[in-house]
């Protein structure tokens, strides 16, 4: 089923209207899985955790993480595209497996918009350009006059080449009008333990894997890239702030279903995920990891998918991101 099919059909729902399809009977009547795009222990999948343990209760069955890192996330959303659409698969999507891989890869295993029903949104978090604490920038407009001073002198590392940490460096290339050497590494944990030991000058991350070094005094925050501060680092200037306004990134985490499922089940979905991400044990503990919990329809996310697909696209032909 198509986006448009899909939305005539969520509208009827919306109004109690059903569909000529019938809708399935007694679903779910087994468990469910999640399919998680990353390994174990990062952020994405203690928010896919945290989302299964909660929609397994609403739904009265279990629903299990599976944990398909590989290929930039492409496994997992290969995995997910190719599930029966019957409603018990679910995949956590996040704008760098629907958004960039496209734009990096002329040829892919899905189609970000022909594969999926988007189900909704649940979290996000945006982006921190951090220097180490002992460095002697101090703010933003600093690095800025340091980069056009010694164009392509300062390194500024990420956690993967093409991924949203590094196209948010790139976007702050393009905004600033600087050049600085971009060194990714695979993970976050390694960029970051890179900018501590001064082997980069810079570093671009989730606000969830930088303000905890921030705040232990480690490293310094230059600028987040939200129109406002973030409370989980108050001290770090917003992109409106420093005078970059457009400098506005941020990693988004949603739930997407094969394309075909029927759309009863993407709306029961949706409902229950916007009646997960108001929960306060939920939103406390996104609180604790620097994410903002979210809620949408999935037009709404649908849309977010488009306008992404051309943000990013138009980052990675400006810098000439490719594929590594």
């Amino acid at each position: 089923m198509g986006r448009l099919a899909l939305a005539g059909a969520l509208a009827l729902l919306a109004f109690g209207i059903q569909p000529a399809a019938a809708q399935p009977d007694a679903w779910p009547a087994r468990p469910l899985r999640l399919i998680v795009p990353f390994p174990p222990g990062g952020a994405a999948d203690v928010i896919a955790r945290a989302v299964a343990a909660k929609l397994g209760e609403r739904l009265g069955q279990s629903v299990v993480v599976e944990n398909r890192p590989g290929a930039g996330t492409i496994v997992a959303a290969q995995a997910a595209a190719q599930a029966a659409p019957d409603g018990y698969t679910l995949s956590l999507a996040t704008n760098g497996q629907l958004a960039i891989n496209p734009a990096l890869h002329a040829k892919l295993p899905y189609d970000p918009v022909k594969s999926f029903a988007p189900v909704g949104l649940v979290a996000s978090t945006a982006f921190i350009i951090a220097v180490n604490a002992a460095s002697p920038i101090q703010t933003l407009p600093q690095l800025i006059a340091e980069a056009k001073r010694q164009p392509g002198a300062l390194a500024f590392t990420s956690c993967g080449n093409g991924t949203t940490c590094h196209l948010t460096g790139e976007l702050l290339k393009a905004q600033a009008g600087v050049d600085m050497l971009h060194v990714p590494f695979a993970g976050s944990v390694q960029a970051i333990t890179a900018l501590l030991g001064n082997q980069v000058q810079v570093a671009s991350d989730t606000v969830a894997i930088l303000a905890p070094q921030i705040r232990a005094g480690k490293l310094r925050g230059l600028v987040v890239t939200s129109a406002q501060r973030s409370p989980v680092t108050p001290d770090v200037p917003s992109a409106t702030e420093v005078g970059l306004p457009d400098l506005l990134a941020e990693s988004w985490f949603g739930i997407v279903v094969p394309a075909a499922t029927p759309p009863e089940l993407v709306l029961r979905l949706n409902r229950e995920l916007a009646a997960i991400t108001q929960g306060s044990d939920v939103r406390d503990q996104f609180a604790r990891l620097g994410v903002e919990p979210l809620q949408s329809t999935p037009e709404q996310f649908a849309k977010l998918i488009d306008s992404d697909i051309v943000k990013w696209g138009r980052v990675v032909r400006t810098a000439k991101v490719t594929a590594q």
